[in-house]
């Protein structure tokens, strides 16, 4: 029986092109700079998002990071989204190791912040108050495609503030392609973006932050610091390589299975889901908590695996069918039909 799991895009396996290609890599000592392969999607990110330079990370929290380490000193401040990625699931990392204070914010309902918000939360430039030096977001934001046009203007402002913008672009070609434009149109307005090969590109390792020479230079310092620098790295780049070249346009498949759930859902009487929120490949289902662990078991039973929750999020990815999405909804209405 196949396994669908939809607690995450994180859960895709390689295809046999990354195998192949990771059998065959050419590598060398990345730490020296002498991994071609690594080299070689570095500078395809790079093309790809329309920056100076790139650097290969093992993963999306310590891309994120090194980021914020590069962009902040000791006593430095970045603003952020009260439930992003960067300061609320990644072990509060720029606290505990770079003694950047995090100011959190709410989102607004499109995941962004409110740049009102934004400059009330800016610290006056004296020495009783953290120096506020990096504006961060994200995108996509709880599958939420942040507007191209609100980017555009928290660019100008960021600008106008003296700050830094950094984007934690983990979904960033999901949110390009539900907007139908190359990911360098939304990329050109922030000073460094992170994205993830590991997510719905489908690759097993690995994520890419993008910027400015001078920044991936500070970048690459505090890879090592962190203990990111790998040697044949190599054979996981080609993976990475693999899922720029072959596999950003295929998102869209993920958004139309997700909506497709969405819809198939909506349908149970026992559910709330709203179709009309799916941008990209995120269902969230509302669940009474008295179902929620039995119907978890349920569908466990039956090969389906989800994260159990009264708000219960469902991804769709590279190993999810049209075919697994009408298997998922058949068994959710299983259950519930048991009465």
């Amino acid at each position: 029986m196949k396994t669908i799991d939809l607690r995450s895009d994180t859960v895709t396996r390689p295809t046999q092109a990354m195998r192949a290609a990771m059998a065959d890599a050419i590598v060398g000592d990345d730490v020296f700079g002498e991994d071609p392969t690594v080299n070689e999607l570095q500078a395809r990110s790079a093309e790809m998002l329309g920056t100076e330079a790139a650097l290969f990370v093992p993963s999306g929290t310590q891309c994120n990071l090194v980021a914020l380490l590069s962009h902040c000193e000791r006593g430095d401040e970045y603003i952020v989204g009260q439930q992003a990625h960067t300061y609320r699931l990644e072990g509060g990392g720029a606290a505990v190791l770079g003694s950047i204070q995090p100011q959190p914010l709410e989102f607004e309902s499109d995941g962004s912040l409110n740049l009102d918000n934004v400059a009330n939360a800016i610290k006056p430039d004296n020495n009783h108050f953290a120096r506020t030096r990096l504006l961060c977001l994200e995108n996509t934001q709880g599958g939420k495609v942040v507007p191209l046009e609100y980017i555009e203007q928290a660019s100008a402002f960021a600008k106008r503030h003296g700050l830094a913008l950094h984007l934690d672009g983990a979904r960033v070609f999901n949110a390009a392609v539900k907007l139908n434009i190359p990911v360098r149109e939304m990329a050109q307005h922030f000073d460094s973006v992170a994205f993830c090969l590991s997510k719905g590109l489908g690759a097993p390792v690995g994520s890419v932050l993008c910027g400015t020479e001078a920044l991936i230079e500070r970048a690459h310092r505090w890879r090592k610091v962190l203990g990111g620098g790998m040697r044949q790295a190599g054979i996981l780049a080609a993976a990475g390589l693999v899922a720029l070249n072959n596999h950003v346009e295929r998102l869209a498949e993920d958004h139309a299975n997700a909506r497709q759930l969405a819809d198939g859902l909506a349908s149970v009487d026992k559910l709330e889901v709203d179709p009309q929120e799916v941008q990209t490949n995120m269902v969230f289902v509302s669940i009474n908590q008295n179902h929620c662990d039995p119907l978890a078991k349920f569908l466990r039973q039956h090969g389906i695996l989800i994260a159990s929750g009264k708000t219960t999020r469902l991804v769709t990815h590279l190993d999810v069918t049209t075919d697994d999405v009408q298997s998922v909804v058949k068994r959710f209405k299983d259950f519930f039909a048991r009465g």
